[in-house]
Parts: structure tokens; sequence; C-alpha cells
């Protein structure tokens, strides 16, 4: 090898970025979900209820149509070929091949997964990936999970796993799950088994590897195989994959069934076969004719049993490859120490700013989440809804049914999920978050899933990007625009201030194509007031956005409307930096500023009668509803969507104007003779630090009384950062007259009380880290411009001022505080959770939580590496100190 360790990984990313054959490093990797039941792809019911119609009891018997699951979850980029980890101890009723959790109905809190796992490491081109799933030796709770949670309300805690004791005095095991490259389609899988508990148990390991049935639904009968024609070697033949060879170490048993549904266990129909459940049957439940003696089929795996001694561990070796290989594990642990330093040196290097050991960590294993994250993502809306030409016909309910306005939609491709347990899909507003962190370590990767949105079988062809797969039609924040931007500057860091235009160029075109849908779809009196419905932010008002209003008429949304203020300056900063080297793009930097100004003036002035979203006498913005007769009435609720005006900031550079002539006479021209929009943005005439000249909703005497309310720690300011509802609402909720009916809004820290949105969704009170980052990067925006001579007294009532970068600063520490030890050697994100805070095999393993209470920081919602909580590894990174 003639290339030092060092550069090894940064040399495969670099490939990727450039197009060259190298870049087929990505062709494997961790794209398996964590949990494909209970989706709406795999939903073929009447009435939509998708938890119902294949629940977790259906996944270990019931092939799946449109994508797969497994623990440790490895396969090729069109997962024709998976691999994963299946476990058993010898009192569990089932053999554990995917991760447990409760369906929506089943939660006090909707659907959560009821297991302990975690991501540890990964570089960006899956040559090195480990992770470490937890598991009882008692057997596992499912019922007690189930039961528990069932019979506890909304108002009290979830029932965890930890609760029910089978983690007691360490009676458990540590499997390790490990993936190293030899090259692109040479895959090293090792695990590693630890009991840590004081006396000796069984344990069976079952590595396993499939075929995604892609045979059963009348388009194509032909089966792969996989087949045992070689002493200690799985033979694998695909006519797309191709040939491979599956070596495991040790001569473990080798079992072999298909992975076809058993309709007799599920359906009551007779049919022969040997069935996805095969090693369930032979291994739990000792029944060897439930897989196929002739040692062929489409699921395979190799059986080790025995007895961990207490305190002891034990490896298990796997090698796929394309070349046959009857040497496969002689450089195996060379392998492996190689891919692991270069992995180390990788992150050396990105973290050679990082000054402590805690904050390499918290940013590695965040990292980590990122890239294991990913998942190959199927779903084609016409077949979904037609249904197959192999299977029983779908209710015609179906065709009035969700998603029906997708027709265009046909997705096949490997996309950054939120969470692939708890949300095994895509969310459009959560993954250009998800970029932003990416960007970081895998650029290439970024811009991909941001284009991936616009392409032509995601948007719809009237400009709408999908929202989630449980409704597309949904509405999330516009928020692509300023993800590409930051992506790009990212990258523009990375290499001495060089970025790639041509992608800033394909966004900008297909990006105005939605601000077009925006303008001409949620712009009721077009007024440049904005109804945007939904906007990811369950439960945050009075109403459910997404319904009609109980009391007719419509909202004019604060946080739409500068939502969409933000997206102008976003589109106009990439327009500015297209135009420096193509002039054509200047006037479609002044379109945007112009209708920046426009909904600037809209926000003060809703219409002709003056009405506007600011109130001035409580310094907040909020929400105005129109009645059917015209009356305008604010809900004042003090919340998240009074913040978001904040984001709307940009700052032009004197440069820029001085290389843009004629972008610059049209401002001056539209300043001159529109004074009256002139004034609405912050001292456009009165140069800042250094000549920059500030554009957005907050003028300075606006600015400092939101600022006033969101650092105030009996109102939004908690020890981790910015809650999403004023702390007010505690002993004294919002209510408003609902057609003679009184509508509460109740500052609720915690998981929500409430059904509006099901699941566990709440922005009542927790701290989410996607607004807090950019309430952060904004900040430091209005710092370039003001300087150091601006101050805020923060927190508010303290006596002591801040200028703004030493805000965003303190709000970047309280952020952090979630991950770090306390004076007390307590993570807050931890809780209350005594095994969690001290065990010695707990305390360092970290989860990126959805969000966090809003007094005590502890970690809510979905907790395994929720995709936008990994922006704790860009903070970390932009902290200095």
């Amino acid at each position: 090898m003639n290339i030092k360790p060092a550069a090894a990984e940064q040399r495969r990313i670099d490939a990727q970025s450039s197009g060259h054959s190298d870049s087929a490093w990505r062709d494997w990797g961790p794209y398996l979900s964590e949990r494909q039941w209970g989706t709406v792809r795999e939903d073929y019911s009447a009435d939509g209820e998708a938890w119902d119609y294949f629940p977790f009891e259906h996944a270990g018997s019931r092939a799946y149509r449109w994508g797969e699951d497994g623990i440790a979850g490895f396969c090729d980029i069109r997962q024709h070929l998976c691999l994963s980890v299946a476990v058993w101890n010898e009192k569990d009723p089932i053999l554990k091949e995917r991760l447990f959790g409760l369906g929506n109905g089943q939660g006090n809190h909707g659907e959560d997964v009821k297991e302990l796992y975690y991501y540890l490491d990964a570089t960006p081109s899956h040559a090195y990936l480990k992770m470490l799933y937890k598991y009882p030796q008692a057997a596992f709770p499912y019922s007690r999970l189930v039961e528990e949670n069932r019979r506890r309300d909304r108002h009290e805690r979830e029932y965890e796993l930890l609760d029910s004791g089978v983690f007691d005095e360490d009676r458990y095991f540590d499997v390790f799950v490990e993936y190293a490259k030899a090259s692109p389609d040479d895959i090293l899988m090792r695990v590693t088994a630890h009991n840590r508990g004081l006396e000796p148990a069984p344990l069976h390991i079952l590595p396993q590897l499939w075929f995604r049935n892609t045979w059963s639904w009348g388009y194509d009968a032909s089966r792969p195989s996989l087949s045992a024609t070689e002493t200690g070697c799985i033979v694998i033949e695909h006519e797309a994959l191709g040939a491979y060879h599956c070596y495991l170490d040790g001569s473990p048993e080798l079992l072999f069934c298909d992975n076809d549904t058993h309709v007799k266990r599920l359906y009551d129909i007779e049919a022969e076969g040997f069935f996805k459940d095969g090693f369930h049957d032979a291994v739990v439940h000792g029944n060897r004719r439930a897989v196929n003696p002739a040692e062929q089929g489409t699921k395979a795996c190799g059986h080790y049993a025995l007895t961990l001694p207490a305190g002891g561990h034990s490896e298990f070796r796997l090698r796929l490859t394309r070349t046959p290989n009857r040497k496969a594990f002689i450089d195996f642990d060379k392998i492996f120490a190689a891919r692991i330093e270069e992995a180390d040196e990788f992150y050396a290097v990105l973290q050679q700013d990082l000054t402590d050991a805690e904050s390499r960590r918290i940013q590695r294993q965040a990292l980590a989440g990122m890239i294991w994250n990913k998942q190959f993502y199927y779903y084609d809306i016409p077949q979904w809804l037609n249904g197959d030409p192999g299977q029983p016909a779908p209710p015609s309910e179906r065709r009035r049914g969700r998603n029906r306005n997708w027709l265009h939609l046909n997705n096949a491709d490997i996309i950054s999920m939120p969470d692939k347990w708890e949300y095994p899909w895509y969310a459009s507003w959560d993954l250009a978050f998800h970029c932003v962190a990416l960007a970081m370590i895998d650029p290439a990767f970024a811009k991909h899933q941001i284009l991936l949105m616009t392409r032509v079988w995601y948007m719809h062809p009237n400009g709408q990007i999908p929202a989630y797969e449980w409704s597309f039609d949904d509405v999330n924040p516009p928020v692509h625009a300023w993800a590409a931007w930051e992506v790009y500057k990212s990258e523009c860091d990375a290499n001495g201030g060089v970025g790639d235009l041509d992608f800033l160029e394909r966004v900008l075109h297909k990006l105005i194509v939605n601000f077009t849908w925006w303008v001409n779809r949620k712009d009721i009196d077009d007024n440049n007031v904005f109804q945007g419905g939904f906007l990811g932010l369950d439960n945050i008002g009075v109403f459910d956005r997404s319904a009609p209003l109980p009391t007719g008429g419509h909202l004019n949304q604060s946080d739409a409307t500068s939502w969409m203020a933000m997206y102008c300056l976003n589109l106009m900063r990439i327009a500015l930096e297209l135009a420096l080297h193509n002039r054509t793009y200047e006037d479609i930097a002044t379109k945007f500023f112009e209708h920046f100004l426009y909904i600037a003036k809209a926000m003060t002035h809703i219409g002709d009668d003056g009405f506007g979203l600011w109130n001035e006498e409580d310094g907040f913005f909020y929400d105005v509803l129109r009645l059917p007769d015209g009356q305008m009435m604010p809900l004042k609720v003090r919340s998240m969507i009074g913040l978001i005006p904040l984001f709307a900031v940009e700052i032009l550079e004197p440069e820029i104007l001085d290389r843009l002539p004629d972008f610059n006479r049209r401002l001056q021209w539209f300043l001159n003779y529109r004074p009256d929009l002139a004034g609405l943005v912050s001292h456009w005439n009165e140069p800042g630090r250094g000549n920059r000249r500030l554009l957005s909703l907050l003028r300075g005497h606006r600015m400092k009384l939101l600022l006033k309310r969101m650092l105030d720690e009996s109102e939004f300011l908690s020890d981790y950062g910015v809650r999403s509802l004023s702390r007010v609402y505690l002993d004294a909720p919002y209510v408003f007259d609902c057609c003679g009916e009184p509508v509460s809004v109740r500052y609720q820290p915690g998981e929500t009380e409430t059904v509006m949105f099901g699941g566990n969704s709440n922005w009542r009170g927790p701290v989410w880290f996607p607004v807090n980052y950019l309430i952060v990067t904004s900040l430091k925006r209005f710092a370039s411009y003001y300087g150091d001579d601006f101050k805020i007294e923060c927190p508010t009532g303290s006596g002591q001022f801040l200028n703004i970068t030493e805000i965003a600063d303190e709000l970047t520490l309280r952020l952090t505080r979630l991950f770090r030890y306390d004076r007390n050697g307590q993570r807050p994100l931890f809780g209350a959770a005594d095994k969690l805070q001290k065990g010695p095999h707990f305390r360092d393993y970290l989860l990126f939580h959805e969000y966090f209470h809003g007094d005590d920081g502890r970690g809510l919602g979905a907790s395994h590496q929720t995709g936008w909580t990994g922006l704790v590894a860009k903070l970390l990174q932009a902290d200095k100190r």
C-alpha cells in the first residue's frame, strides 16, 4: 500500500466527489432499516392503519414488499443482498432478528423503540463501522413492555426496557458488531460478545444473509440463490449483483430457508416450503424441518452456540467477498486494524481544534450516528396504490387515501433517515439539517441528498417537495436553500475558498420552482403573508394547523411568513454567488431581495388595515387568525413560532456590491423609490461593521425586545438551550375561546400530553436542536454586522450584558451541556437512569435524541441518533473555547 493510512479515508471521500471509480466503496453500507414493519410502504389496508396492518408480531414470518430490516444491518446499494446479526439467549420466546418497539397505538406517548443499542463509530466510505447491541440474559420482556405502557396515561413517563429490571446485576451481553472492507466488494464482519454478568450464560449468535424478496410480486419470478456448495462457504448468485462468497470462521452449523411468507402460520393457508421464520423454528423450537436439508435457499446463516463464562467474551468472524478466498481469515485482523487506524487518523484531522477528549467523543459518536442512519428507501406510489400482479388486488379505498396525489413518486435511493427505527422514512426538512452536519465529513453525499429531494421522481410537478411517507402533502419549512448554502460554504472552507458552483446552480433552478409553489399555494390573500399549515411544529399552537380551522377562516402564520422571508434571503445569496461568475443571476438576486422586502412589510401591515404579526407591546411575533368576516385576532402564544423571524437575516459584504454593479444599482433605485420598504429592514443605509449591510426582519429595537423574551429563564431560556414554548404557561396556560369552547396551550417540558398529532411529537416546551442551531447561526450573522458594542442582558434580569457573539456562545455551551458530564458526574440527557449515568459499560455510550426536556435536559422522543440532533457535531466544531 503506497498511501499512508492517514490519507486513505480522505482519498475515498475525494474519489466520491470526483466521480472516480473508487467511489464504489459506498456500494455497500449500513443501508438496512431498523423497522420495516408498521410503515406506510408495507400497508395495503383500506383504512390506512399501518401499525395494525403489519405489526411486529408478523415481521418474523412475513416477507416485506419494499425493504428489509435487521440488527446492525448492512447491504448493497440496491439492497439485493442483506447482512445482519441475530441472537438468542435460550430464554426468549423468539429469535432476536430485529429491534422491538411499540406501535403508535401501544405506547402512552406513541411509537417507541424498546431496546438499547448505540452507534459508536463509522467512516463516510463505510470502510469501518461499529455498533453495540445490549441483549438481556433474562427473557426479553415483550408483553410487560406492551402492557405497562398501555396501562400508563399520557401524564406518566414511558416504561422503558431498563425499568423492567432485565439489566440488573449486569446480567446482559454486550454484542459489538463491526464491519471493515478490504476493498469495495470485500466485506469483513466481526461480532464480539461479552458476558457482563457474574455467572456463565448461554448465547446463540447467528450472522445471517438473505435476499430482499423480489420474486413474489408478479414481475420477475426468478430467484437468486444461496447454497453451501463449498466447505465452510455460502455461495451467492444474483442476476444483478453477480456472484459472491461468504465465509464463516470456526465451522458453524449452516442453516438455509427462504425469505417467503409463512402463510400457514399467519393465514392458516396450507403451503410447503422453508419460510422466513425457519431459523426461529430451528433454533428456538428445535424444528429441523423448518430449514432446508439441501442447504440452499434465499436466506442463510451460520449458527454458533456457546456458553460465555462470567466476564468472558468470544469473537465470531464472517467475510463476504466477490473473489473466492479459501484463506479468508489470514489477513482478517490486519485489515481491521488498518481500517480502525485510518478511522482514528481521519477524525484526528477533523478534530484537531477540539482540545478535550469529551468533545471529541461526543462529536465522533454523533457523526457515527449520521452515517449509520443511511437507508435504502424504496417506494413506488403507482405500484403501491394499484397493487402487484402476483398478489391480491388492494382495497379500492386506497385510491382515495394517503398519497394518491403523488403518482410521479418512485423512490429507490440511499437516503439519510431521522432515525431508522422511529422514523425509517425521510422527512424533507429533517434531511436538510442532516446535510449540514454530514457536510463536515462527506460533502458529496450531503449535496446528493439535497439535490435528490428536487429530482423529478421526488418533487411534485407543481413544485412541492415531499414531506414524509405518512403524508407527502404535508408542508415542511422551506429550509433546503439554507442547507444548500451551508453545505456549499462548508466545502469552500475545506477547499481554500473553492466551492461547487454546479451544485448551487442546479439547486437554485429547482428551488425557484418550489418557491413559486409556496407563493401560489400558501398565500391565500396574495399579500405576502403565508399559511404553511403543519410546518413540522407539532402541537405548538392552539389548533391542528393541518386541518380546517374550527372557527373558519385561515391562520396567518408568523413562522410560515418568516420561513419564506428566510427563503428569499437564502435564494438571493445563492444567486449572488452565482452572479459573481455569471452576471445573468443578478436579476434573480434582485427579484428575491424585493420579495423579501414585500414580506417584511406584510409582517408589519397585513393588507390595508395596518394589522401585523408583530406586537410592539409584547415585543413578540404572533400568529393572526383571520375570521370569515375579515376580523383579525392575534393568538398571543409565546412560542418558537415568534422566534423564527430571527432566522431571516443576511449580510451583504461591500465586495459583493462592488463586483455586481447592476445588482447594486437596482437596490439603490428600489430603496430610493420605495422608502416605505427600505425603512423596514435593519438600517440599510447605515454601514455596519466593515461596511457590511444587514437584511433582517428585526431592526435593533425589535431584536432587543425579542431577545429579552428569549433570554429570560422564566420563559424560553433553559439550562440546555431555548425552549419551544414559554414556561410562563406551566401554571397559567394560554386559553382561547373557540366557538364557545375553551382551547388551551400549556407548557409541557417533556413527553406530549395531547393527541393532536399522535405519536411522541411535542413542541410544547422541550428543547429542539434544529431551531436552536438556527438561532445560534443567525445570532452569529447579526454579530458580524453589529460587532461587540451591541449588548443585551443575558440571562434577562441577571445584570450581565453580553454582545451577540457571546450570547451565541452561551447558547452553544448550554446545548452541548446536554451531552457532557456535569459537576456531579452526570450527563443531563440520561436523566435519572442510574444505570446509564454510572454503569461503566453505559455512561460513555451516547444517544442523540429527537428533543430534550425543557427543564432537566433528559433525552426524549426518538432516541437513537435522531439526525438533526447530530448538529451538535457542528456546534462543537465551531466552539473554540
